[in-house]
């Protein structure tokens, strides 16, 4: 594996996987928007915006420019209405699946006030696997990927 920059990427202040994923969605809002991109099937912008955690259109637009960059989204025009894009998670978004469902569970279970429905919990206590596997063929159904 070449250890040499690509052009225009960032620099790295280490080799550490960790630091690269934080470089990309280490802040709140990146990993919201794949939240709501993977988990609750958001597709367009005025959706995205919609989020109960009330996020600014700048920082939604970058967010969606800087996930589109790193290959985690894509952007699409929307077949119903050319003047709106639709956006899908990539397969290097899918991947993460696994690591968002734990972080649903594990706020879920830190989380007093959760709105996260029981049943995902059951299912992730009784199949962690079969409730991953449901969420990635949900989002091939759907042409999400």
């Amino acid at each position: 594996m070449s250890k040499r920059r690509e052009k225009g990427a960032p620099k790295r202040e280490s080799g550490c996987p960790i630091s690269f994923a934080l470089g990309i969605f280490g802040d709140r809002w990146s990993l919201l928007v794949l939240r709501d991109l993977i988990l609750k099937g958001r597709r367009r912008y005025k959706d995205l915006l919609a989020a109960e955690e009330g996020i600014a259109t700048n920082i939604l637009s970058d967010r969606l420019r800087r996930l589109e960059a790193h290959g985690l989204i894509v952007r699409a025009p929307d077949a119903s209405d050319g003047r709106q894009f639709i956006y899908r998670p990539t397969p290097m978004a899918v991947d993460l699946i696994p690591m968002l469902v734990e972080l649903v569970v594990w706020g879920a279970r830190n989380d007093p006030g959760t709105t996260v429905p029981d049943e995902f919990i059951k299912q992730f206590e009784n199949d962690r696997e079969a409730l991953i596997a449901l969420i990635r063929a949900k989002l091939k159904a759907q042409g999400n990927v």
